[in-house]
């Protein structure tokens, strides 16, 4: 007798690699450093703003996101015609992806990056192009040009790029810009934006207002502290924004999710937690400066995390976890979050040790 039969092309597609978090030992607090999540509580005013919108939880949210896509329109000073939102940019790519690539056309994007990239590429059934990463672990525009062909649809662009934490120059990603065809759209995936201090680091929204095939994505589940509720969004042109609003899940956006993003960008919530986003930098900074003195070879390090290249992973991963801390390990090296204070240190004296 036959039975329903699955998808043989997705019988390899992986599973999506959640930072894992470890389990409760006596006497020793646990830290999460895997998942690069904001180590601050919500602010009191977004935590009032979601326990009134859950009052409400018993009817459908605005499926339109009227209010919140007006409030984002408002403070990037794009059309709400522009914006399209969805459950996490992890969300919005998948339907950016849906809305571009036919079967086996291609989407391309430097590797290592975030791991999502291939994963919806595969569901989507389009072809991944994995471009390498260059020997600083930052994107090889020359090699991308090159991987070029009419099947390319759309090129991922994260900056910073997670797991390694390197940024992109604005003038390269210009030059780069100005050389890919007009019908290729570029996505700068700037998950980590806001962490970012160096002034010549590429600003996606300048680029978005200058070329008509650049979008840029953003989401509110880091800097913003945002991540369980699940936003994301991007900024594109009108025609590539109603596409990402057609195919994705009507309702998807709870009221709750939209609630706190409007209280998140109210000008005095919004100063305060760009602050806390101001000293996640500074902590950044003070733990690459004692671990690189240790001799560490980090290259520069643009987003809540850092990119250890070590082909020691195992051995590292295991020695934090003792240690009490989780972190994200890849064949090439180890992501950890900067995560609170007590954490970061333990992460600072196991490696300035490490041996």
């Amino acid at each position: 007798m036959n039975s329903p039969q699955t998808r043989e092309d997705l019988t390899t597609l992986p599973a999506y690699k959640a930072g894992q978090k470890l389990a409760a030992r006596e006497g020793v607090q646990v830290f999460k450093l895997s998942s690069n999540e904001n180590p601050y509580p919500p602010l009191p005013s977004v935590v009032e703003a979601i326990s009134q919108a859950a009052l409400d939880v018993n009817r459908y949210p605005d499926p339109l996101n009227t209010q919140m896509i007006a409030t984002i329109a408002e403070r990037y000073r794009v059309d709400a015609e522009n914006i399209g939102v969805g459950t996490g940019s992890v969300a919005v790519l998948g339907h950016i992806i849906e809305a571009m690539v036919a079967p086996d056309e291609e989407v391309m994007f430097a590797w290592r990056s975030f791991e999502a990239y291939p994963i919806w590429v595969q569901i989507c059934a389009g072809k991944s192009v994995q471009v390498p990463l260059n020997d600083h672990f930052g994107h090889d525009f020359d090699a991308m040009l090159k991987a070029i062909t009419p099947k390319t649809r759309v090129i991922f662009v994260c900056t910073p790029n997670n797991p390694t934490g390197t940024a992109v120059m604005h003038n390269e990603l210009d030059d780069f810009l100005s050389k890919v065809p007009s019908d290729i759209l570029v996505v700068i995936d700037e998950a980590y934006g806001e962490f970012i201090r160096d002034t010549d680091v590429a600003d996606g929204l300048k680029l978005f207002r200058k070329y008509r095939n650049v979008a840029v994505l953003r989401t509110f589940s880091k800097a913003y502290g945002l991540a369980g509720l699940r936003i994301g969004f991007v900024i594109a042109q009108p025609n590539i924004a109603d596409y990402v609003r057609r195919t994705s899940i009507p309702f998807g956006v709870s009221g709750v999710a939209q609630a706190a993003v409007i209280a998140s960008l109210q000008p005095a919530a919004e100063a305060e937690l760009l602050t806390r986003v101001n000293d996640i930098v500074a902590e950044r900074e003070r733990v690459l400066e004692k671990i690189r003195a240790a001799g560490w070879q980090i290259p520069p390090q643009h987003a809540n995390f850092f990119w250890l290249p070590t082909s020691d992973v195992d051995r590292i991963r295991a020695a934090c976890e003792e240690a009490g801390v989780a972190v994200r390990p890849f064949p090439e090296g180890l992501r950890i979050t900067i995560g609170e204070s007590e954490a970061n240190d333990r992460i600072v004296s196991l490696l300035t040790s490490w041996k």
